[in-house]
């Protein structure tokens, strides 16, 4: 059926190869613009174009974004992580999705803008940022990228190179990385109390006696296009991506409340395994300022999780606990989408439809080797109308999915009908000043993971088992947004508002003397979030900065709790160039979630960064986290198990980078996806405590 439906796509786009049209972008309504040096901004979103400066002073994409200073976002190269609001962020190349290791193989002389969408449209499927790097590339020649940055006082590291040949109107890729982290210093603190429903209660406290982190991992893709201008593209990508280790080790000692004798643990978890993906995307005009899309993606997942979790007295032979899981996947997704977009002068409809299908097959080695099929199928459709009335653009569109799972073993499983409404008003004050108001709504599935109802267990006493009966879950925000300009200063800050009324989460309920993790659709989780993202010229072309500071309050409801949290995060920035030097500066503390009954943080990151640019090299040196204390944990507020941990890294780590670009000829014009299916494979997790 996927191959009939892509193959009638292909022929009704035949008979249109011979008919040249005037490209018709999706993104180039005449509507109010706000312009300043960097930004000009749209109804659905702000671009940013790259200063000259920030050009010839950057390597490769992830420098020339981090070189934009756009506020909210928070770029860090070294690391190869790019977020907003402590939010993942969904990155695409000329509209087609794309990863961190593809941005950081763009030239910075190919990108002619970024578009960052804070209200994205229903063919994002639910993405709340998008950045989308435009690139428009000369037509024949050539490229070579490579970069290397090793730490100095760690095995830890990056290592990249890709090259591009273009003839006529096609063009090859071909590229890799590495990305090293091996044996890293990491301790953990740990904190727990169990409550029984009988009201005693045990606390367990860990102290560190060490541990190793191991994180490796290397990709490789090849990729070729061909693009007749106006008419056809036709791209398609084969990536390998290998994950050679991730695996966590925790050493302590263990005091009990009930003054028994210490315990020493061991606490293992981790995974890796080769996910191998293909993916082919097909774009054709047609008169009358139409477009077809057809984008295809295929992707395999093969590999191992595993946890091993062991008790013992110092002085014994014997374990108190001794528990090994190991789960080997044999997994696939499959992907097809098809839409289709039509532009008028002042307004453009787009609709569209999708289907994935994901075939997961774990097999439990610790159980005998006992085997569990799950598949997972997932239909949307959506259409969507925007149209500009003097200053004011309206948006408005409905999006609507079909999910459906099942358990091969068991015949369990569950299936459901949700909507997906989104609406959108921009009114443009004045061309420094704007409003707007957008609303979004989008659906979670529950992961192989959440639904896996094979027994695992964690400790002495905890297990976690998933639940079949979860349901597909909404969640809705409204984002009221004020962006403004004044001489040196741009900026925005607003308010939104967020609810998922029946989100995904863990539950927590005593089984005799188990205590036993499962999941459940809550009674929702509702947030209130306030926030600045100012950008500033302090000295033009010269020193800038940008920040992003937000406030939240929120409060979730599940069985049995009601639970409350507000706190600060935010990000700075700061940049000084000249004379083809950089020195940059940055500094992020991590929001803190509340999910079902824990609060999570995520990383508390610093770094300082000095690069030189001379001709086509670049030199760089910099340290991570050089001042602060690195820290990465959760606080569990159930009244079952209280706990706090606290990941600790030896992350103060100098390193130095070498960047060398050399160019030929004159490159072909990049693949400009307007649509992408999304075809990610799932894998099991390996429960750990």
């Amino acid at each position: 059926m996927k191959t009939s439906l892509l193959t009638i796509a292909l022929v009704c786009a035949l008979p249109a190869l011979a008919q040249p049209q005037t490209p018709d972008s999706i993104h180039e309504l005449s509507e109010i613009v706000v312009k300043a040096p960097k930004v000009v901004r749209k109804a659905d979103m702000d671009l940013y174009y790259p200063s000259q400066s920030a050009v010839d002073n950057s390597k490769n994409g992830m420098q020339l974004l981090r070189n934009l200073m756009i506020p909210t976002l928070s770029v860090n190269d070294a690391m190869g992580s790019i977020s907003a609001a402590g939010q993942s962020v969904q990155l695409r190349i000329n509209g087609r999705e794309a990863t961190v290791s593809q941005v950081q193989a763009l030239l910075p002389q190919t990108i002619k803008r970024v578009e960052w969408l804070t209200n994205p449209g229903l063919r994002y499927k639910g993405a709340d940022k998008v950045l989308n790097f435009i690139v428009t590339n000369p037509t024949v020649g050539g490229s070579l990228q490579t970069m290397a940055r090793p730490a100095l006082n760690q095995a830890w590291g990056f290592y990249m190179a890709d090259a591009k040949f273009n003839t006529g109107r096609s063009q090859w890729e071909i590229g890799a990385n590495f990305k090293l982290t091996d044996k890293i210093k990491v301790h953990r603190d740990y904190t727990e109390t169990f409550t029984k429903p009988d009201g005693t209660s045990l606390t367990r406290t860990e102290t560190p006696l060490g541990g190793s982190m191991d994180n490796s991992f290397g990709m490789a893709w090849a990729s070729y296009s061909y693009i007749k201008p106006d008419t056809t593209v036709f791209f398609i990508e084969a990536t390998a991506n290998h994950k050679f280790s991730d695996k966590f080790k925790y050493d302590g000692l263990l005091s009990l409340s009930d003054g028994s004798e210490n315990i020493r643990l061991t606490d293992i978890h981790g995974d890796k395994g080769t996910t191998p993906s293909l993916s082919a995307y097909l774009e054709q005009h047609f008169p009358g300022k139409q477009t077809l899309v057809v984008d295809f993606q295929g992707s395999f997942y093969f590999g191992r999780t595993y946890s091993d979790y062991i008790e013992k007295r110092p002085d014994a032979t014997a374990y108190l606990t001794d528990i090994h899981t190991a789960i080997k996947d044999r997994n696939q997704a499959y992907a097809i989408e098809a839409d289709y977009i039509k532009n008028w002068k002042n307004s453009r409809l787009t609709a569209g439809a999708s289907y994935t299908a994901n075939r997961n097959r774990s097999t439990y080695e610790n159980l005998g080797g006992k085997i569990f099929h799950q598949r997972q199928d997932k239909v949307y459709f959506f259409a969507e109308y925007l149209r500009r009335i003097d200053k004011v653009t309206l948006s408005a569109g409905l999006g609507a999915q079909y999910t459906d799972f099942l358990f091969k073993e068991t015949d369990q499983g569950n299936s459901s009908w949700n909507l997906r409404p989104q609406a959108n008003v921009n009114y443009a004050i004045n061309q420094k000043h704007q409003l707007s108001l957008a609303f979004q709504s989008w659906q979670s599935a529950p992961s192989l993971a959440e639904t896996n109802i094979a027994p695992q267990q964690l400790d002495g006493f905890q297990w976690r088992i998933g639940n079949p009966d979860l349901k597909t879950s909404t969640s809705y925000m409204l984002t009221l947004r004020y962006n403004f300009i004044v001489p040196r200063v741009s900026g925005s800050f607003g308010i939104r508002a967020f609810t998922s009324p029946d989100a995904i989460t863990p539950l927590l309920y005593w089984d005799a003397d188990r205590l036993v993790t499962t999941y459940e659709n809550s009674r929702g989780l509702q947030n209130l979030s306030f926030f600045l993202a100012p950008q500033i010229d302090i000295v033009p072309e010269w020193l800038a900065a940008s920040g992003y500071l937000q406030y939240r309050a929120e409060r979730m409801r599940g069985t049995g709790y009601r639970l409350y949290n507000h706190a600060w995060s935010g990000n700075v920035n700061l940049q000084l160039m000249h004379w083809g030097f950089v020195l940059s500066g940055q500094y992020v503390r991590a929001q803190k979630d509340l999910w079902g009954e824990k609060i999570s943080w995520g990383e508390n990151l610093s770094i300082i960064d000095l690069s030189y640019n001379w001709k086509e090299w670049q030199f760089s040196a910099g340290v991570i986290m050089p001042f602060g204390k690195y820290d990465q944990g959760s606080r569990s507020l159930s009244r079952w198990n209280t706990n706090e941990t606290h990941m600790r890294l030896d992350m103060r780590m100098p390193y130095i980078s070498l960047s060398y670009n050399l160019q030929w000829g004159r490159q072909k014009h990049g693949a400009r996806k307007l649509v992408n299916a999304d075809a990610t494979v799932d894998q099991s997790t390996a429960a750990g405590r």
